[in-house]
């Protein structure tokens, strides 16, 4: 077995062996070039994250050991998610030619009722602070996926992190979120005491470069590893010691000094909604556009908000159209507002009552019948959620409440302030091999700022703010204790003839459908490359309620590349849209395309932000 630091040396010769191979070559007018990969790829969120599933790899793991190495990884690397947050992915199980989703989401603690939040002045649970933490969901969703489909030891998977947690040279990207966030920061101890590095300074988080240590981070996984390494001393299986570890972080020590440090900065969750909590492993939603099999998790994400989207824009067109014409952007626009719209009121944890009609919802009728509404000379800002009940024989049981929806009370006041919390948060993982595993990944929360809990140095989820308060704005996603917020996260997969096709996922919020939607419409519609369809000029709606803070929205607010030919944006203009132009309008996209005719992996990723991948 080769060592891990042997694993990075032979890492680091690669990646210089092919930065040399791609000089002089052509990237067709990409930024980055196309990784090709015959053996496996493994892309995330930092470089180093990226080697650290590389890693797995030369030790003989598959894609789902190199994905759970990838995750540990950023995770300890803050890159906008910690420990304490929380993991989703789809997993194509190449024996049994199936996809499966795996639900690692956090949920609500005991006492977090709509009631707790109300007395306490709150018309959302908080963006940040102790208020906002919901269980922790990223150690149990990376034991649990390893333990069911994965090779390697949970030693194995975790080391890298584990030498990253004992000192690692951060990044500029994450030092700028903590000296930016520093005030926040300083309002718990144990964040302070961590993230703070040069205390009283004018500068007072650590400097790019600087080797950034959490030994108290370090002694919780190696307290994991210890865990497992002892039930495989009294003979338990390779699958039976890493639910051993499992036990001991949500039932064990650390579950009893983890919960003690949240209660001590004023969170809400116990030991019981530990140990209550559990990982689902669940069969995806799908849908097919022009016969390909689209695979996304249910609605207790946002994720078949892009299937609702795939099955209005199939009745289309779209190449007459051409690309980013103004009626095709128009289009993706009104069709976005039509989806996100029976988002904002229909989705919800799906394993707490009242049911949600996600079977009526991905109807291929039922879209249909929504863009009918399409108005095409215009944007319309009193886009309302559709009624899919019909569309699977029942009566809509809420149509109180859709008789009085309206945006207008949530339109957010500052149009001038860039919509942050679209974007907060969130990192996502490809990971695939030749013997046919893939993994497609989008952890997130515990982002800076973040509550330290105590010396476990593990830093808490914030997706407590996703949920509502009232059940006037939608009733299946309303807080109670054990309930787990309808989250933005939403990795996908794609097959195509019964094989993987794509592989897909990026961060961003409510915006990562959108970026989703369009990613696979310029592969499939435009003959793009994964690398194209990477750093393509997308854009992005503002027009549904924001999953963050106060959930505001902005009806006919649009992002546009500077790339945009002055009379698209002219044309838009006048069909009543708010027009901000970006360098940027995606955000980091990281793909996989499998190439069958070849027998190649092409691994692409955004044009900005630290996400790279290692391929061999």
């Amino acid at each position: 077995m080769i060592s891990v630091r042997e694993g990075l040396f032979a890492v680091s010769f690669l990646g210089l062996i092919v930065s040399l191979m791609i000089e002089g070559t052509s990237q067709d007018k990409t930024e980055k070039p196309i990784l090709h990969g015959r053996h496996w790829v493994a892309i995330t969120g930092k470089p180093m994250a990226a080697t650290a599933g590389a890693i797995m790899f030369m030790k003989g793991g598959n894609a789902v050991d190199a994905a759970c190495a990838m995750l540990a990884a950023v995770c300890t690397m803050h890159d906008v998610l910690t420990w304490g947050g929380e993991t989703q992915a789809l997993i194509y199980h190449p024996l049994t030619k199936k996809v499966v989703a795996v639900n690692a989401l956090g949920v609500a603690p005991s006492g977090a009722t709509p009631e707790f939040y109300k007395k306490r002045g709150y018309r959302y649970p908080p963006a940040d602070g102790p208020l906002s933490a919901i269980t922790p969901g990223t150690p149990g969703g990376l034991m649990v996926m390893l333990a069911e489909f994965g090779t390697l030891s949970l030693k194995d998977v975790l080391e890298p992190a584990i030498q990253m947690a004992e000192g690692y040279p951060i990044e500029q990207e994450t030092v700028d979120r903590i000296e930016n966030n520093k005030n926040k920061i300083k309002q718990w101890r144990h964040s302070s005491r961590i993230f703070l590095t040069h205390p009283g300074e004018s500068h007072e988080a650590p400097w790019p470069g600087e080797v950034f240590r959490q030994p108290e981070l370090k002694e919780t996984l190696l307290k994991l590893v210890e865990a497992e390494q002892k039930a495989l001393a009294s003979g338990k299986s390779r699958r039976e010691a890493i639910y051993a570890a499992y036990d001991r972080f949500y039932r064990g020590d650390l579950a009893r000094e983890f919960v003690l440090a949240c209660q001590e900065e004023g969170a809400l969750i116990t030991l019981e909604d530990l140990d209550k909590w559990q990982v689902y492993i669940e069969e995806p939603v799908m849908t097919t556009y022009r016969g390909i099999e689209v695979y996304k998790l249910n609605c207790w994400v946002q994720g078949p908000v892009m299937l609702q989207a795939l099955n209005m824009l199939e009745n289309f067109d779209l190449k007459s159209l051409g690309y980013n014409s103004a009626k095709y952007i128009h289009l993706l626009y009104q069709v976005m507002n039509l989806a996100f719209a029976d988002r904002d009121f229909y989705y919800g944890d799906p394993y707490f009552p009242p049911e949600e009609p996600i079977k009526g919802l991905l109807s291929k009728e039922y879209a249909r019948q929504r863009i009918k509404l399409i108005n095409w000379e215009a944007n319309d800002p009193d886009i309302k959620p559709g009624d899919p009940y019909p569309f699977e024989g029942k009566k809509n049981p809420y149509l109180h409440y859709l008789e009085k929806w309206s945006n207008r009370p949530f339109l957010k006041k500052e149009e001038n302030i860039e919509t942050r919390t679209f974007w907060s948060g969130t990192t996502s993982i490809q990971a695939a091999d030749e013997q046919g595993w893939v993994v497609s990944m989008t952890p997130s929360g515990g982002w800076i700022p973040c509550v330290i809990a105590g010396r476990t140095g593990i830093g808490l989820s914030q997706r407590a703010q996703s949920f509502v308060l009232d059940e006037a704005e939608n009733p299946f996603n309303v807080i109670s204790p054990g309930k787990r917020p309808r989250a933005t996260l939403t990795p996908s997969l794609a097959l195509k003839e019964g094989r993987p096709f794509l592989s897909f996922a990026v961060q961003g919020g409510d915006t990562q459908d959108q970026n989703l939607l369009q990613f696979f419409l310029n592969i499939v519609e435009f003959g793009f490359n994964v690398q194209q369809a990477c750093e393509a000029a997308n854009i992005t709606s503002y027009q549904m309620r924001s999953s963050f803070d106060q959930h505001e929205c902005s009806p006919g607010k649009l992002d546009l590349n500077e790339r945009t030919p002055a009379e698209v944006r002219e044309t838009l203009s006048q069909m009543g849209y708010r027009i901000s132009l970006k360098r940027y309008t995606s955000g980091p996209i990281n793909a996989i395309y499998f190439d069958h005719k070849h027998g190649t992996f092409w691994g692409g990723s955004s044009n900005f932000g630290d996400d790279y991948g290692v391929v061999w």
